[in-house]
């Protein structure tokens, strides 16, 4: 099973195409921009309250067979946010200072 690869920032709506290098996923696949994980969610998951890593970049190249970008393709579907902006900063400032691996 390959990753969705969700085409938009959930939080600013910023397109993040399937190589773009500053989206960031949790361990349940929300899917970021950079500059939100860092100034707005300061590195909580609005969503399951867990970290972020960079996404990584599917190869557009059928190195393999059946692998790469046109036989798997990325999602098309925008997701966005569920709570409130409100909502969203409460909860990333009620667990920020608590590292990751102990959320």
């Amino acid at each position: 099973m390959a990753l969705q690869l969700r085409p938009n920032c959930e939080y600013c709506d910023r397109d993040l195409p399937p190589d773009a290098l500053d989206a960031r996923i949790c361990s349940y696949e929300c899917t970021f921009c950079a500059e939100c994980v860092e100034t707005k969610l300061f590195n909580v998951c609005p969503n399951c309250g867990g970290g972020f890593a960079p996404r990584p970049i599917r190869p557009t190249q059928e190195w393999r067979p059946g692998v790469c970008t046109s036989k798997q393709a990325p999602s098309d579907k925008r997701v966005h946010l569920k709570y409130s902006l409100d909502d969203v900063a409460a909860h990333c400032a009620r667990i920020r200072d608590v590292p990751p691996e102990k959320r």
